[in-house]
């Protein structure tokens, strides 16, 4: 029912904000992402920054039931509305561009085990009526795509996705992140980060109550402090930036360790970042089952893949590619024994050839960067 409230809200909203004039140099991003990857919020950047004839407008959250009808009446009046979840537009005439937020690893929509048969088609009349343009990076996001939200092909252009511009030019200096974060100076340093994926979906309280009390790996026998003395002995430090959901309800959001350290959105927010400026600066990844490892192939840097609820993720959820062991190209651990072991070496060269080759099979984008060509065949074509 509450979904309903807000479907019709939408509507209204809509309705209302349809009856301004479209400005043709008017452009709105409907930023759903947050800071974590947003492809919405980095086109948003590069707009204002190289753009400065557009009237550009950043909404966020979105979708919410609280925005001002300041937001409302720029979104009306918007030529082009940019979105990175489900594509929106508040009148027909609108240009919906759509990015999305990640190459799909996990199954969603009709592919997932656990949504309904009625939202899944409710969400592909959406697509079908709004999306205009979907931005690519190969033929196998389109086919993961559309497998998913039945995309029409005709839709997809293969132009990249504008994170994937700003994740090997960080905003920052590495030290500058070492001593906002973790209060140091380290010459030696090794800058970790581990992002796992919306692990609420296992629908286990078990895990969530493991979370909750600070074992943010969620495994079996966790010693954070045996933890925190392997990565001083290695001189790593690790970045824990844990799912929006997770963040909220973690009792302690302040480390107390010195080589741990949680990033949380304020640091973000607060200094105009987006999560994918400061990847540049990290020398290894850490993640379950998330497509930021798609993403972080471009830096071609060790990755390290947590297993110790793959089971269970692939039984309530699913995975798109299988058997997960041969889609990841890296070490696959399932214990607080086993990460330790891998942190000891994890510039291991023997998964470089994989990372290359997943590397192919997801960017088939000639040009570099991405943002000028999404901008350029936009403001062109429609």
């Amino acid at each position: 029912m509450k979904s309903l409230f807000f479907r019709l809200y939408l509507w209204g909203m809509s309705l209302l904000a349809s009856f301004r004039p479209i400005k043709e140099k008017n452009i709105v991003v409907l930023n759903g992402s947050g800071r974590s990857g947003s492809n919405g919020y980095l086109f948003y950047k590069y707009i204002k920054a190289n753009h400065p004839d557009y009237d550009v407008t950043l909404v966020e959250p979105w979708p919410s039931s609280h925005l001002s009808w300041e937001a409302w009446k720029k979104i009306g009046a918007a030529k082009y509305v940019i979105t990175t979840h489900q594509p929106f537009k508040a009148r027909p005439a609108q240009i919906n561009i759509q990015f999305w937020h990640g190459v799909p690893l996990k199954r969603m929509g009709f592919m997932a085990h656990n949504t309904r048969y009625r939202a899944n088609k409710r969400n592909q009349k959406l697509w079908h009526k709004n999306a205009d343009m979907v931005t690519s990076s190969s033929d196998l996001y389109e086919t993961l795509m559309s497998a998913c939200m039945a995309i029409e092909g005709k839709k997809y252009q293969k132009l990249g996705f504008p994170r994937i511009d700003y994740i090997d030019q960080p905003a920052i200096s590495k030290e500058k992140l070492l001593e906002d974060l973790f209060k140091t100076k380290d010459e030696q340093a090794k800058i970790g980060i581990y992002m796992p994926t919306f692990r609420y979906e296992l629908e286990d309280p078990s895990v969530m109550e493991m979370i909750k009390q600070g074992n943010f790996f969620a495994f079996l026998g966790f010693d954070p402090y045996e933890l925190n003395d392997a990565l001083k002995d290695n001189h790593q430090y690790l970045i824990v930036k844990l799912h929006p959901y997770e963040m909220r309800m973690f009792d302690n959001f302040n480390s107390q360790f010195s080589n741990v350290a949680f990033l949380n959105n304020d640091y973000l927010f607060e200094n105009n970042l987006d999560l994918y400026e400061l990847l540049g600066d990290t020398d290894f990844l850490i993640t379950d089952f998330s497509s930021i490892y798609f993403d972080y192939l471009y830096l071609d840097k060790p990755i390290i893949f947590i297993t110790n609820y793959l089971k269970q993720y692939e039984k309530v959820r699913g995975l798109l590619l299988s058997p997960y062991e041969d889609i990841t190209p890296g070490p696959c651990v399932n214990s607080q024994k086993e990460l330790l072991q891998v942190l000891r070496h994890p510039d291991d060269k023997q998964y470089q050839n994989q990372r290359f080759y997943w590397r192919e099979l997801i960017d088939e984008v000639e040009d570099i960067d991405s943002c000028e060509p999404i901008f350029d065949y936009m403001t062109k074509n429609f």
